[in-house]
């Protein structure tokens, strides 16, 4: 009797584990079926295809899995399902130009629900309407005519970055000297911090941001996403004491509405005259230090990668900066003019964006039902968009594997095909400040150095942005004065 009793129980659990089963694969498959959906594979309940587009970035190829749906479906169109969400992929310029154009009409911004956990006032609204805030206010900021000013700014920092950390030294590692860099710059231009002690205070907490905050959201202790709270936490509280000295500061006189973003945020108002609120202001100047260095890093890692392994190249760059070098006077900084006429290193720095891509892309929901290349988009459903869809393409880029920067010569690409800032209405209001940030270290690496791999077939790894497995080791040759 005994013996049937615990059979039946088995026989009650392995059917109550099969329905469960069937009820979830049931529900993800009938979440993206409808009429007229874009071909493609929903993957398994809950991961979806998630582990192979992350996959495929980690070994280094992120365009594989794009380029290899394409193939499949025939389509520059396809369903997936990413990060827990339904969604459809659209590649190439008119999936780009369809998405930047119609942002806030038939599509808005959308990120994972650990970037409202990371930044929890942004859920008073949402990060939605967050970013359009923002969108609106950084222009002031970020235009060419307002960044002028801080070319010198910007050498000079560059100047003390390469003293300090490049010099009298026979290898260095690239990536994290680039991200120091880039941060050491958005400290000092974002809120008036230059000194270096400070600086590194900062430096290791945003690091935990960066690599939580596009995580699994499980907020268990040692987990990367619990240390990014922790993190943003702390730096909260940091930037709470800078925001309130700064307020008296402007009261008294002792600083100035223009010197930096910080003044900016808090004398702006809204529509209503009303100003933002501290906790607001510091989550904004946050998320600004983040994607103010995070990308640009990226990009002058890559520089130094592909100036290394093409001398031809490191040559031409070399040429045009000394030529800039050799017009100025001792201790004279770089300005504006001196900008314009990097013309030639700016289309190197263009080319290593387009084969690595410090932005690989980005998603958006889709506000509305709508058609798109004759498929249905659901309401909800979670669009992403790829930059190697048309980097990496031949169709846009002959021999796209490549390097070769006359692509961007006379008018350039085709539009929404380059796309390292986005596009349209959606470019990226930094484009100019990163411009400024990558040429100036340009300017100071290749006046001081020239430098080989340590590691010459060193992988490269995408989570979520490109960087080298071992962060760029070389070996420095510094020219004889």
């Amino acid at each position: 009797m005994e013996p049937n009793f615990y059979l039946s129980l088995l026989l009650l659990f392995v059917s109550f584990v099969s329905i469960s089963l069937f009820v979830v694969f049931y529900k993800h498959r009938s979440s993206f079926s409808g009429p007229n959906l874009p071909p493609g594979d929903a993957g398994l309940p809950y991961v979806g295809e998630s582990l192979q587009f992350l996959s495929t970035g980690w070994k280094g190829h992120p365009e594989k899995f794009i380029f290899d749906r394409i193939s499949k479906y025939s389509s520059h169109v396809f369903k997936t399902s990413l990060l827990g969400e339904p969604a459809a992929v659209f590649c190439g310029a008119a999936g780009n130009r369809f998405l930047f154009s119609n942002e806030n009409k038939l599509v808005q911004a959308w990120w994972p629900n650990s970037v409202n956990k990371v930044f929890p006032s942004s859920l008073q609204t949402s990060s939605k309407e967050e970013a359009k805030k923002m969108r609106k206010m950084l222009p002031q900021f970020l235009k060419p005519e307002a960044l002028q000013r801080y070319i010198g700014i910007m050498d000079t920092i560059a100047q003390r970055h390469f003293d300090m950390g490049w010099e009298n030294k026979d290898e260095v590692v690239v990536f994290p000297l680039a991200k120091r860099y880039t941060f050491w710059l958005a400290c000092r231009l974002f809120i008036s911090v230059e000194d270096p002690n400070h600086v590194a205070r900062f430096a290791d907490p945003f690091n935990l941001i960066a690599s939580g905050i596009i995580s699994i959201p499980i907020d268990l202790p040692g987990t990367p996403f619990n240390r990014a709270i922790k993190a943003s936490n702390f730096i909260r509280k940091e930037l709470g004491a800078i925001i309130k000295q700064r307020k008296i500061d402007l009261a008294e006189g002792k600083a100035t509405p223009t010197q930096d973003i910080l003044s900016h945020m808090l004398l702006a108002t809204d529509e209503d005259g009303k100003h933002m609120n501290e906790l607001d202001i510091a989550d904004k100047i946050l998320g600004l230090l983040i994607g103010g260095h995070d990308t640009a890093s990226a990009a002058c890692t890559f520089i130094v990668k592909y100036l290394a392994e093409l001398p031809h190249i490191y040559n031409e760059v070399y040429k045009e900066q000394m030529e800039i070098a050799k017009s100025k006077a001792p201790g004279e900084l770089l300005n504006w003019d001196d900008i314009q006429k990097m013309k030639y290193s700016w289309n190197v720095a263009c080319e290593v964006m387009r084969l690595a891509p410090p932005l690989q892309g980005a998603f958006r929901e889709a506000m509305t039902d709508f058609i798109f290349n004759g498929f249905s988009i659901p309401k909800g459903w979670k669009i992403y968009w790829s930059a190697n869809s048309t980097h990496k393409s031949a169709d846009y880029f002959p021999q796209p594997e490549k390097f070769d920067p006359t692509r961007f010569e006379g008018s350039g690409p085709a539009p929404y095909t380059f796309v390292p800032f986005g596009g349209g209405p959606r470019m990226c209001p930094g484009k100019e400040y990163a411009r400024l940030e990558i040429l100036v270290f340009m300017h100071n690496l290749v006046k001081r150095f020239r430098w080989e791999k340590l590691i010459p077939d060193e992988k490269i790894v995408v989570d979520p942005m490109p960087m080298p497995a071992k962060g760029l080791p070389v070996r420095l040759h510094p020219h004889k004065a």
